[in-house]
C-alpha cells in the first residue's frame, strides 16, 4: 500500500503540532508497533528534543497573544516539518518519491497551519483565556488521535484529515472578516491613545458616530 494516506495524514497534523507528530511517530517506532517510521525519528535524541519543544508549546498555545507570536514563528517551521516527515516516510516504504511526499506534506502542513493560526487569531478577539486553553487541548487530542489511528488505519485516518482540512479553510474564510475588524479597532485604539498622550483630540466621524 502507498505511504500517501500516511503522509497526508501526518502533514495535517503536522501543521498543527510538528513537534507531536515527531514524538508520536518516533514512539510508534520504537516500540515497534509500525514499521513504517524512519530510524530518524526513533532516535532518542530526536525523540527528547520533540518532547521537549512539545511541552513549550503545549505552554504557550494556550496563553492568548502568545499563541500567535509562537503560531507565527512557526509558519516556516510547521511546513519544513511536514515535508521532512513526509519525505522521511517515503524513503521508509519506497512506494512514493520523497520529492513528491516532501511537497504534499509540506503543503498540507503550510494549509492546516493557516488555519490554525487564523483560528486563533479570531479566538483571541475574545477577551477571556478559556476558550484559548479548550481549543489547544481538543487540537493536542485530535492530532494524538489522528497520528495513532494513521499508524493502523492511513486510509481512513487520511479522509478525516482532508475533511478537516476543508472544514478549516471553508471556516477561515468566514473569520477573516472577523479578524479584520478586530485589528482595525486595535490599530484605532492605538492611534486614539496616542493623540490623547501627546494632547490633541481624535477626529470625530462626519456622521457623528463613533467606532467601536
Amino acid at each position: 500500500m502507498s505511504v500517501l494516506p500516511l503522509v497526508f495524514t501526518s502533514g495535517w497534523a503536522s501543521g498543527i503540532n510538528a513537534y507531536a507528530v515527531v514524538l508520536l511517530l518516533g514512539v510508534f517506532g520504537a516500540t515497534g508497533l509500525t514499521d513504517e517510521v524512519p530510524e530518524a525519528l526513533q532516535r532518542p535524541d530526536v525523540m527528547i528534543a520533540a518532547g521537549v519543544l512539545f511541552l513549550c508549546e503545549a505552554v504557550a498555545d494556550k496563553i492568548p497573544y502568545v499563541d500567535s507570536v509562537w503560531d507565527s514563528v512557526h509558519t516556516v517551521i510547521r511546513p519544513i516539518s511536514g515535508a521532512v516527515v513526509a519525505a522521511l516516510l517515503a524513503g521508509q516504504s519506497g512506494s512514493l518519491p520523497e520529492l513528491a511526499a516532501g511537497a504534499v506534506g509540506g503543503t498540507t502542513a503550510l494549509l492546516s497551519h493557516f488555519v490554525k493560526a487564523g483560528t486563533r487569531m479570531a479566538i483571541n478577539t475574545s477577551p477571556e483565556p478559556a476558550s484559548n486553553i479548550v481549543v489547544s487541548t481538543a487540537e493536542d487530542l485530535g492530532v494524538a488521535a489522528l497520528i495513532t489511528f494513521a499508524v493502523f488505519h492511513p486510509v481512513a485516518a487520511s479522509v478525516i484529515a482532508a475533511t478537516l482540512l476543508a472544514l478549516g479553510l471553508v471556516i477561515l474564510v468566514f473569520l477573516a472578516r472577523r479578524i479584520r475588524r478586530f485589528w482595525r479597532r486595535r490599530a484605532q485604539r492605538r492611534e486614539e491613545k496616542r493623540l490623547a498622550a501627546a494632547g490633541v483630540r481624535p477626529p470625530v466621524p462626519m456622521d457623528g458616530s463613533e467606532h467601536f
